[in-house]
């Protein structure tokens, strides 16, 4: 495996989100508003996230699912118009545009942030990954919610917001991948891929579908970038102020 690839191995854990173990009274807040605001069980949100069946443990009862994963690369994009024109021939489609505004609270550990797609609808994410390059490993939990906004109003005021990400996506399905381009409120245009991958493909396998698009999409190794876009965003906004002049807070 080459080691100047980015490529993050996702490993799906349908667990409850875990804020810290400071956080009972916040839990308490959580489980009453998932109620108020229907969202539903974790549970619930695997069927819908992933086709991997279930079986029951002999041992226990209790149901036990597979961990789907998929590899991702993501990468700058110099040509939004060329990238766009090779995605539509390879999908045979135009791609579908899906709006999305994250937002990240702070957290003892990991990653939580909110989705809202501006469209009356989002998902409640935590995750967690080592900010490593090469492979990453990837656990995460998720949750639809029918109201961001005021899910969002609660959690900033008990956490705190760390970073938002305002982006317009559009998504090409290629065979087993789902092709992002992104376009970044305050980043720029960004290229991701989703190799999802089958039970009986390994790691090396999805690997070499995402090399063959790469080739194929004309994505350089040079493009590849490391880290989540929020993290992108709070780097030049750190650098933008210490280089700021004397006295002056940008």
């Amino acid at each position: 495996m080459r080691k100047d690839l980015l490529v993050k191995v996702s490993l799906a854990r349908w667990s409850e989100i875990s804020l810290g173990s400071s956080s009972d009274s916040l839990r308490m807040k959580l489980a009453a508003l998932r109620s108020a605001l229907r969202l539903r069980p974790l549970t619930e949100c695997f069927a819908v996230k992933s086709s991997v069946g279930t079986r029951r443990s002999s041992s226990s009862g209790r149901l036990s699912r597979e961990m789907p994963s998929n590899v991702e690369i993501k990468a700058k994009v110099s040509d939004m118009a060329l990238f766009a024109k090779k995605a539509a021939e390879l999908s045979q489609s135009e791609g579908s545009i899906i709006r999305q505004h994250d937002t990240f609270f702070n957290c003892s550990r990991g990653r939580l942030k909110l989705r809202d797609f501006m469209n009356e609808s989002g998902q409640l994410i935590f995750y967690e990954r080592p900010d490593t390059d090469g492979p990453k490993l990837s656990r995460y939990s998720i949750s639809p919610t029918s109201d961001p906004q005021s899910l969002r109003t609660v959690l900033s005021d008990a956490l705190g917001v760390k970073g938002e990400v305002r982006k317009e996506r559009r998504l090409f399905l290629i065979g087993q991948t789902r092709v992002h381009l992104d376009t970044v409120e305050g980043l720029g245009d960004y290229m991701e891929l989703e190799v999802v991958m089958r039970p009986d493909q390994t790691l090396e396998d999805g690997q070499r579908v995402a090399e063959q698009l790469m080739e194929a999409l004309s994505v350089s190794e040079e493009s590849l970038v490391t880290g989540a876009y929020v993290d992108l965003l709070l780097e030049g906004r750190a650098h933008t102020q210490t280089n700021a002049p004397h006295g002056k807070t940008l």
